[in-house]
C-alpha cells in the first residue's frame, strides 16, 4: 500500500457518533481534508449507503461513493474512523470501524479486497478497534496490503 493512501491525518480514534450518516460524514471529511476527494464525494458516499449498505460484517463498514462519483476523486486514499462504542448500521449491525474509500480508476477493487482480507480476521478488527495510536492502525494495514 502506498504510504499516502493511509496516513495518521486520516485516522480518527475514539469517535463518538449517533448515526451511520454521521460516521460516514466523518470518514468522508477526513478524505476531503487530505485532498483525495471533493465535498460532493461525501454526498455520494451517503447516496451509496441508501442504495445498499456498506456494512461488511465483523463490526466493519466501508463507505464509498457511487459509480457517478468518480470525477469527485482526485487521488486514492482511505480513512479510518474508530468508534469504540459502535454505531448502528441498520438491520441489527453495529459498526466499530468505518473505513472510507476513494480510489482512482479500478484501484478500489484492490483496496476493497485488501480491507476484506484484513477484516476477515476478527483478531485484526479487534486490534484496530482497540488501537490507541494511529500508527498502530497504519502498521496493521501495511502488514495486510
Amino acid at each position: 500500500m502506498s504510504t499516502t493512501v493511509l496516513t495518521t491525518e486520516k485516522i480518527m480514534l475514539n469517535a463518538s457518533v449517533a448515526t451511520k450518516t454521521e460516521a460516514i460524514r466523518l470518514a468522508g471529511e477526513l478524505l476531503v481534508k487530505a485532498g483525495h476527494v471533493t465535498e460532493a464525494y461525501v454526498e455520494k458516499m451517503l447516496e451509496r449507503e441508501q442504495l445498499l449498505t456498506t456494512y461488511i460484517g465483523s463490526g466493519v463498514a466501508i463507505p464509498h461513493g457511487t459509480n457517478e462519483s468518480k470525477q469527485e476523486i482526485q487521488s486514492t486514499g482511505i480513512s479510518v474512523v474508530q468508534i469504540p462504542h459502535g454505531v448502528d448500521f441498520g438491520e441489527g449491525n453495529t459498526a466499530y470501524l468505518v473505513i472510507g474509500i476513494a480510489a482512482v480508476g479500478d484501484e478500489h477493487l484492490e483496496i476493497l479486497s485488501n480491507i476484506a482480507i484484513i477484516c476477515s480476521e476478527e483478531e485484526n478488527v479487534k486490534r484496530v478497534i482497540e488501537a490507541t495510536r494511529a500508527e498502530d492502525i497504519i502498521a496493521l494495514f501495511e502488514e495486510g496490503m
